[in-house]
């Protein structure tokens, strides 16, 4: 069983809480998140099986989406409601100051991210720093905000949505827009639409349900290795050429000449090597673009392979 399920993590559990639920229903031994999800947060939680586990790496790089609500007033030190009230304000602000303010948020911002976080300093996660005493003041990192905008106004909660970049703290985002208004603010509740191409449409939820209903309901909705990457370009390869890629072989510029599916391909692009019976091989990144790969020589390497899958 290789393939990733999409679950609708709810509130209260930690994102490694589900991965070991759902080794525990299949039996299995290998299954990983491509992001975490705070305990507070429900939402979508992609989660890899067996040989799958072997895409988390370029699931991770995935933009997000998600549901907020901000509560204004109350700042915390972990930046949302369910830490320790640090600060108190009247939340007194218009509705267009508050869309005014939101909405500057978007586009490539620093932030930084909460010092209650899995982010390392000096190898060690910051919120293990805070629990032994010690305050670390993180740096700042670039994110992208690509869409912000208020969905209702009725203080002292505010609800938007955003879409953005890898990285994004959501908390942060709330306690910086709360200061920017003057009157403080912590995330009350958040919700994860979408991570990537995953969306909450197709995750399943396994509340209420016994172990056999779960093993049913996860291996129903298990999505292929090659439908969840339908941004990669697939190679078509027959039986030898996949054994030998799995071996190590680096494909040349023949292997790829005379498909017709990698006119478009740009250098660094990223394609899967498919057998007829559309199992994945592996995935490879292009060495030069289609342009150039008509003036080179049939035995140049033409792609880099980066993930190798057993069958």
């Amino acid at each position: 069983m290789n393939g990733i399920i999409v679950v609708d993590k709810p509130s209260g559990k930690t994102s490694f809480d589900i991965v070991r639920d759902i080794r525990g229903i299949l039996k299995i031994d290998k299954a990983g998140h491509t992001g975490t999800l705070d305990p507070l947060a429900t939402g979508v939680l992609p989660v890899c099986i067996n040989e799958a586990t072997k895409l988390v790496r370029f699931f991770s790089q995935d933009d997000k989406e998600y549901e907020v609500i901000m509560l204004l007033g109350i700042e915390t030190d972990t930046l949302d409601i369910e830490g320790k009230i640090v600060a108190r304000h009247e939340p007194d602000v218009r509705l267009t100051d508050v869309e005014k303010v939101i909405e500057s948020f978007a586009g490539k911002i620093e932030q930084k991210p909460p010092k209650y976080s899995a982010i390392k300093y000096k190898g060690k996660a910051l919120y293990r720093w805070m629990r032994e005493g010690v305050d670390v003041d993180p740096p700042a990192r670039t994110i992208e905000i690509y869409k912000v905008a208020v969905k209702d106004v009725t203080l002292p909660y505010v609800m938007f949505d955003v879409s953005c970049s890898k990285g994004t703290y959501v908390r942060s985002l709330c306690a910086d827009m709360g200061a920017k208004l003057g009157c403080g603010a912590c995330m009350f509740a958040l919700r994860r639409k979408k991570s990537g191409n995953f969306a909450e449409e197709e995750a399943v939820s396994l509340g209420g349900l016994d172990k056999r209903q779960k093993q049913k309901i996860l291996k129903e909705n298990l999505i292929s290795m090659v439908d969840a990457l339908p941004d990669f370009l697939p190679i078509p390869v027959d039986q030898t050429l996949a054994e030998r890629i799995r071996k190590g072989y680096q494909p040349e510029t023949e292997i790829l000449n005379g498909n017709d599916n990698i006119s478009s391909l740009n250098k660094g692009d990223l394609i899967k090597f498919l057998t007829a019976d559309d199992n994945i091989v592996a995935i490879g990144k292009m060495l030069f673009s289609s342009k150039e790969l008509s003036s080179l020589h049939n035995k140049e390497q033409a792609v880099k392979i980066v993930r190798v899958f057993n069958r």
